[in-house]
């Protein structure tokens, strides 16, 4: 049964409108009375059939602003790859030992990540982990011998998204407290990261339904085709004298710009220096002619 402050929210707006994403974040931003900085869910209807191995859809995303959450990490790893693991910041680490204490009830923990090499011990707590979506999977960057670059993108706003059986997805793209703009950045990264891994065999219209909600708040309607109408009418970069290929879809920046390989469309820049929060962005300048 809903409570009274809810009850209150969904009065105070039209259920069925479909709004623009600028209007859907302030509405979501402006409804919230909870006591607590609430986090806000990007939730979609895909077409897709996840009983279909190749649209059975799952990565991960990096947030540009941020999630606003504190991250606990575990990593099973051994040797140099844990004492990496903890310089990097992980909250827990260990191999055999971390193994026994999950097995004793101990799940303190948001994110689980091992070094290939742990995988047989690690596959022995499917039970604990499994059913709670820690199990550790290639995937989604939490299988890699690189344990402390997953930690500090995990720690610095990477974070997971998974179709349910029925297309169903849902992604967090920040806090309330979280400015609107930038809301609407995380918003846009996880729009263009799941538009870039459309699988090929899926068939008709590929986002069906969009909507933002709070922890506690009423769902708001977006409206998907204006969405992505924006995303195709985003300036593209042309090639340009001296310039060295460096991603596939660029925002841009007074002084700057940021490309992000994975995003979709063309873009070309003069690579001054990776970002470290994600290997797949790019700090570049000057030498850029947009249409």
């Amino acid at each position: 049964m809903a409570g009274k402050r809810y009850n209150d929210a969904v009065k105070r707006y039209d259920r069925e409108r479909l709004h623009t994403s600028e209007e859907a974040i302030e509405l979501v931003k402006s409804l919230s009375t909870a006591k607590f900085d609430e986090s806000i869910e990007l939730v979609m209807r895909l077409g897709i059939d996840p009983r279909k191995t190749e649209e059975a859809l799952r990565g991960t995303v990096a947030l540009p602003a941020g999630t606003g959450r504190v991250v606990r990490i575990a990593v099973f790893a051994q040797g140099e790859a844990a004492i990496a693991a903890r310089e990097a910041g992980a909250d827990l680490v260990g191999a055999d030992d971390l193994a026994e204490q999950i097995e004793g009830g101990m799940l303190d923990f948001d994110i689980a990540i091992a070094t290939p090499d742990m995988m047989p011990t690690v596959g022995k707590l499917g039970r604990a982990l499994g059913p709670r979506g820690l199990m550790p999977n290639p995937k989604t960057g939490t299988v890699t011998m690189d344990v402390a670059k997953a930690v500090a993108e995990f720690k610095g706003g990477r974070v997971e998204y998974r179709a349910d059986r029925n297309a169903n997805l849902a992604v967090p793209i920040g806090k309330v407290s979280f400015s609107s703009e930038d809301l609407a950045t995380n918003l846009t990264a996880v729009i263009d990261e799941l538009v870039r891994v459309k699988p090929a065999t899926a068939k008709g219209r590929y986002i069906k339904k969009v909507g933002l909600a709070s922890t506690m708040g009423p769902g708001i309607k977006v409206d998907h085709t204006a969405l992505l109408d924006a995303r195709r009418s985003r300036p593209r970069a042309r090639s340009s004298p001296n310039a060295a290929r460096v991603g596939n879809f660029f925002a841009p920046g007074t002084a700057e710009f940021r490309f992000r390989q994975s995003l979709g469309e063309s873009g070309w820049g003069v690579i001054l220096a990776p970002l470290a929060s994600a290997t797949d962005n790019f700090i570049v300048t000057k030498d850029i002619r947009c249409s």
